[in-house]
């Protein structure tokens, strides 16, 4: 049909604090060339006023304000029914001292976290009997197992993060990735089922 508006919603937006959300911004939209102007149309103005983190806008708002403007228009939406809105401040950067602070926390805290467990798991004695079955000797400090242990150990990290500092080994997730998306998942689960009464209220009226 001639006036036919078809809405593919965005599941998931980052926008700074103050931003003006239009509707080409959270939807992919396909309209008669007569109505091609409703893609400027404000879905979001006075996000300024937000204190909260998430705003959850309904696809019902979005047609409502469509509706406005063109009454007579036949909206079919696909995919999604609520994009979700994070709202971001502007990052501060941390001085040096505190991301050397930082980053020193962690590799000791880390380091011992590793150290305990080898204590625990009796590891130096385990390389021993290993040293003792490969050389039939008996050494207290058997460098020639522990050194590749060591070794082994952060190549087994790095493989495991499938990240070597920025640069990523393979196209396969990483375990840690997967978590990551699953509790991204569920937070937006959350965030739909307990902020769509909130945000409603920063929509606008036009």
């Amino acid at each position: 049909m001639e006036n036919t508006i078809y809405i593919q919603m965005k599941h998931r937006l980052t926008i700074k604090k103050g931003a003006i959300v239009r509707l080409s911004d959270m939807a992919q939209v396909i309209v008669p060339e007569e109505m091609s102007n409703l893609q400027e149309l404000v879905v979001l103005s006075n996000t300024s006023e937000v204190e909260k983190k998430f705003i959850v806008l309904d696809v019902m708002n979005v047609i409502n304000k469509i509706k406005s403007r063109y009454p007579d228009a036949e909206i079919q939406v696909i995919g999604p029914s609520e994009t979700i809105f994070e709202i971001v401040k502007k990052r501060k950067t941390a001085p040096s001292f505190l991301f050397v602070l930082v980053w020193l926390l962690l590799f000791v805290g880390s380091g011992m976290a590793i150290m305990n467990f080898h204590e625990e798991t009796s590891m130096q004695t385990m390389h021993q009997k290993i040293y003792w079955m490969m050389t039939g000797k008996m050494n207290s400090t058997p460098y020639i197992v522990q050194i590749p242990y060591s070794l082994g150990l952060g190549l087994g990290m790095i493989l495991f993060f499938n990240h070597l500092f920025k640069k990523r080994i393979n196209q396969e997730p990483s375990p840690l990735e997967i978590e990551m998306f699953n509790y991204q998942q569920d937070l937006d689960q959350y965030v739909v089922l307990n902020k769509h009464k909130e945000s409603t209220k920063y929509s606008d009226d036009h």
